[in-house]
């Protein structure tokens, strides 16, 4: 498939994804939206982890506000009233569905700017890896809009409610070292290094048991929002099903034997 606002390759078991619009320093406009969905689609059924990151200075700079005003007119009738959320339920929140309901885990490589929707996008990843170079904006106070992309949810959960009305309402920079103090994101890295670290720990995870690991990033999402219980529950109905896959029984018999599992995600 060839994308004119993204890259994708399959580096043997990992999908990498790229934002790929210098001209635009990475904006995610909708049609850029749609390109990821159908990245991401593809990345499901071909790979055993996906790298979300960002080709040239930035990740992601937010939405393309110069082909998508926030007015939202280009997908209402002409003279209708501007609805700025209506690209969110019809682009932008189906495609951040699909990551988080992506069947194994994702990595997100932030390099750059990481602002707007492209913050959301940079840390709804499983593991998120910043070069030192990397930052978050929720800049979203500053053409008179809130935050989108699922960021209230995610930054509420991640560091606080605190922490979050910051970078909301502020709208400033939140560096790369900063980031990690916070705990917005797993690791730091220099420039350079960057891609290397997800692909290392890409290639970690696609080696891994899928089904297992498919499993518990789902519960560790659905675990945000439901009580203890709850969640006592869904690790036993899972575990059930972890425990009759073949990557459980290699699991064993490796462990059994003092060797390293060869997994092969069945």
């Amino acid at each position: 498939m060839a994308y004119s606002k993204i890259s994708y390759e399959l580096d043997g078991d990992t999908a990498i994804i790229s934002f790929d619009d210098a001209s635009t320093m990475n904006a995610c406009g909708i049609d850029t939206a749609q390109e990821l969905l159908h990245a991401f689609e593809t990345a499901a059924r071909e790979a055993r982890c996906t790298i979300l990151t960002g080709k040239g200075r930035g990740f992601c700079s937010g939405a393309n506000l110069g082909a998508n005003p926030g007015s939202g007119t280009a997908l209402s009738h002409p003279g209708s009233m501007p609805d700025a959320g209506r690209a969110l339920e019809t682009h932008y929140n189906p495609l951040i569905l699909a990551i988080q309901d992506h069947p194994h885990p994702v990595i997100t490589a932030v390099n750059g700017a990481a602002a707007g929707v492209g913050c959301a996008l940079g840390l709804i990843g499983d593991l998120v890896i910043c070069a030192k170079s990397g930052y978050f904006l929720q800049a979203f106070r500053r053409i008179g809009l809130v935050p989108d992309g699922g960021s209230t949810y995610l930054l509420a959960r991640t560091i606080g409610r605190v922490r979050a009305m910051e970078m909301a309402l502020l709208g400033e920079k939140i560096p790369a070292e900063q980031a990690m103090s916070w705990g917005l994101v797993n690791r730091v890295v220099e420039d350079d290094a960057l891609m290397d670290t997800a692909k290392q720990l890409a290639k970690q995870l696609s080696e891994g048991p899928t089904m297992a690991l498919a499993m518990t990033r789902k519960l560790i999402w659905s675990a945000c929002d439901g009580d203890f219980e709850g969640a006592l529950r869904a690790e036993r109905l899972s575990q059930r099903t972890a425990g009759r896959s073949e990557d459980f029984a290699e699991g064993v018999k490796a462990f059994l034997g003092k060797r390293k599992a060869v997994f092969k995600g069945k």
